[in-house]
């Protein structure tokens, strides 16, 4: 059991750190350019279209 949490928490640690990137490349656009790129829009757009019932529920 304790194997899996192991696993878990990696994979959820992994995942944050991709959000943390993903959202510093946002933050340096807006900040420093002024606009999102075409590639960040169409990334919101589909993260936003994206149903709650796909992400895992950390319950």
């Amino acid at each position: 059991m304790a194997e899996v949490l192991d696993v878990d928490l990696k994979h959820i640690h992994k995942d944050i750190m991709a959000l943390q990137e993903e959202l510093s490349t946002i933050k340096y656009v807006l900040f420093e350019e002024g606009e999102l790129t075409d590639e960040a829009k169409n990334r919101l757009v589909k993260a936003r279209n994206t149903p709650d019932s796909e992400y895992i529920n950390l319950d």
